[in-house]
């Protein structure tokens, strides 16, 4: 299933001492993510699916729980992981002086998770800028960390931010999975014994349901072709170009993996990883580069949020602090 691919085999203007230059520090935050995402991966724990191999863990995206804003890209999977590790009923999440303003606070001792913002900024021009060839003002990347806690983790806080979101019926998480392949309109075809997206033909196809063991399998699957279909040149424009077997291959793979998780997670359905044998390939891809997990993540989130908002199903999964 994926892409219909032939196969083939301190002072001011100074750095304190000893601290790292921004360059350095950003690296050191990509290595640490990275290497916690393919620590789970190799252990066996998938972040988009063991949080609801538990029956204390509830179905749905990780938010701010005073906002009410979805978490998106890394975060989703940091967070995911984070209710993993310590077992929360809920998804719910707030900083520190929330949970404080909020009436609550957190127990002590606990251990907060680590999320990020990330964003650009146009510095403002001097008074007298350079005469240069190019007098534009370039945008500056940068990241933003935030400690949060689970709602789990503090006490006193109002049962409205406690509270777990309970799952939709099984019949329910069918019509809402029907209504989005509905609203994005693509060419969207049932048949055949194997599922894809071909992106020169810019088609989906699917078995039947009567293929699928469980009836829900089938709107995993179609979720997950219809994350491929989200980077046509036409929609998101990803690069779809990767033949079965290639780093490029992998990386569109993971993409549409996380889409899927992400749409799951959203429509209130269980995300499984439907083909356990890309995690090597995965794994390739994430120890080759410290980056790929953070852009996979970006792109999945972009994808779903496509195609939510097609379905005019959720707000965007914009990052929440």
């Amino acid at each position: 299933m994926g892409l219909d691919r032939k196969r083939r085999k301190g002072g001011r203007g100074r750095m304190a001492r000893g601290a790292p230059r921004a360059g350095a520090a950003r690296a050191s935050l990509y290595d640490e993510v990275t290497a916690t995402i393919v620590g789970q991966l190799e252990a066996g724990i998938v972040p988009w699916v063991q949080p609801w191999g538990s029956a204390a863990a509830c179905t749905g995206l990780p938010r701010n729980a005073i906002s009410g804003r979805p978490y998106s890209g890394i975060n989703v999977l940091l967070l995911w992981g984070a209710v993993i590790e310590g077992g929360y009923p809920s998804q719910n999440w707030l900083t520190f002086r929330q949970a404080l303003a909020a009436g609550g606070c957190v127990r002590k001792g606990e251990r907060g998770q680590t999320v990020f913002y990330a964003d650009r900024f146009v510095p403002r021009a001097g008074p007298e800028p350079e005469e240069s060839g190019d007098d534009a003002p370039r945008a500056i990347p940068f990241l933003k960390r935030f400690v949060v806690f689970n709602a789990a983790q503090c006490d006193g806080l109002p049962a409205s931010l406690t509270v777990a979101a309970q799952p939709l019926p099984m019949r329910a998480q069918h019509r809402a999975a029907e209504a989005l392949i509905a609203a994005t309109e693509a060419d969207f075809r049932i048949g055949g014994a194997r599922a894809f997206y071909a992106p020169a033909a810019d088609f989906v196809q699917v078995p039947p349901q009567p293929a699928f063991p469980n009836q829900i399998d089938y709107y995993r699957t179609a979720l997950h072709e219809l994350g491929h279909w989200t980077g046509h040149r036409s929609r998101l424009g990803r690069d779809q170009s990767g033949g079965f077997g290639s780093a490029a291959y992998a990386r569109e793979e993971l993409c549409a993996e996380l889409a899927s998780a992400f749409l799951c997670a959203a429509l209130g359905i269980v995300p499984t990883v439907r083909h356990a044998d890309y995690i090597g390939s995965w794994l390739q891809v994430l120890r080759a580069d410290n980056r790929a997990v953070f852009k996979a993540a970006s792109h999945a989130s972009k994808a779903a949020d496509y195609l939510l908002a097609l379905a005019g199903a959720a707000a965007p999964l914009e990052a929440a602090a």
